[in-house]
C-alpha cells in the first residue's frame, strides 16, 4: 500500500468515524498555538478509544502523556458514572493547558492529571489503587520506555481490563518496517510489541489504524 492510500484510508476513518464537537477539533490548532508539540491521535482513534472503555465498564482509566488534553477527553467521556481518570504529564505546559480543556469541557470532575513522568508516577499507582484495581490503561507516551511501562500496567489492571497502546507501528518519523536501529522509538515500540503478544497474562492483537493501536486483555 503506498502512503497515499494509507492517508487517504486514515482521512476516510476520520471522515465517517470521526464525528467530534467544534471544541475537540478545535482543541490542538489552539494547543500549538500555545506551544504544544502538534501530536495527538486521530478523531477516529478517539473513538475507537471511547468505545473500548464503554465496552469494559470502565470506572477506573490510567493514561500515560496527556498533552493537551485530546485522548484524555474521550476516554473520559468513556467511563461509567462516577469514574475517574488519572492522567499523567511531566511538562507544566502541557499539563495546564489540558486541565483548562477538561474544565471547559465539564470533564474536570472526572480527570485528575498527575505531573510527573511515567517511571515514576506509574509505580505508585500500583500501590494507590492496588492490584487488578484500573479497568483500562492508555499509553501514548515516551515510546522508549513503553517496556518499562508493562509490568506496571499488568499489575494495575483487572482481569478483563485493557492495555490499549498508541503508536504500536509507527510515530510520524519512524515506522515499524523500517530497519532495526534506525530509530530508538522503533525500537522500543516492537520490543514492547513483541512483549505485550509473548506475556500469557495478555490476549493481544493490533489495529493498523493511523499509527497502530495495540489492544490487549488481561486474563
Amino acid at each position: 500500500m503506498t502512503p497515499e492510500r494509507w492517508h487517504a484510508i486514515c482521512a476516510y476513518l476520520d471522515d465517517v468515524f470521526g464525528e467530534q464537537s467544534e471544541r475537540m477539533a478545535s482543541l490542538m490548532p489552539r494547543a500549538v498555538e500555545a506551544g504544544l508539540p502538534d501530536i495527538a491521535v486521530s478523531a477516529s482513534v478517539g473513538h475507537f478509544l471511547h468505545v473500548l472503555c464503554k465496552a469494559v465498564g470502565a470506572r477506573t482509566i490510567v493514561e500515560a502523556g496527556t498533552l493537551g488534553g485530546y485522548s484524555g477527553a474521550w476516554l473520559a467521556r468513556g467511563l461509567e458514572p462516577g469514574g475517574r481518570l488519572i492522567t499523567i504529564e511531566p511538562e507544566a505546559l502541557h499539563a495546564d493547558f489540558a486541565q483548562g480543556e477538561f474544565e471547559a469541557m465539564g470533564l474536570a470532575d472526572r480527570v485528575e492529571i498527575r505531573r510527573g513522568y511515567g517511571m515514576d508516577i506509574l509505580p505508585q499507582l500500583v500501590d494507590e489503587l492496588g492490584p487488578g484495581g484500573v479497568d483500562v490503561v492508555f499509553l501514548d507516551a515516551i515510546k522508549t520506555e513503553y517496556p518499562e511501562y508493562l509490568p506496571h500496567a499488568r499489575a494495575m489492571l483487572r482481569p478483563g481490563g485493557l492495555l490499549i497502546a498508541d503508536n504500536a507501528l509507527g510515530g510520524g518519523s519512524w515506522w515499524i518496517d523500517n530497519p532495526e536501529g534506525s530509530h530508538e522509538s522503533r525500537d522500543g515500540a516492537d520490543r514492547f510489541n513483541r512483549m505485550v503478544a509473548a506475556d500469557e497474562q495478555f490476549d493481544a492483537a493490533c489495529v493498523p489504524i493511523r499509527e497502530g493501536v495495540l489492544v490487549a486483555r488481561r486474563v
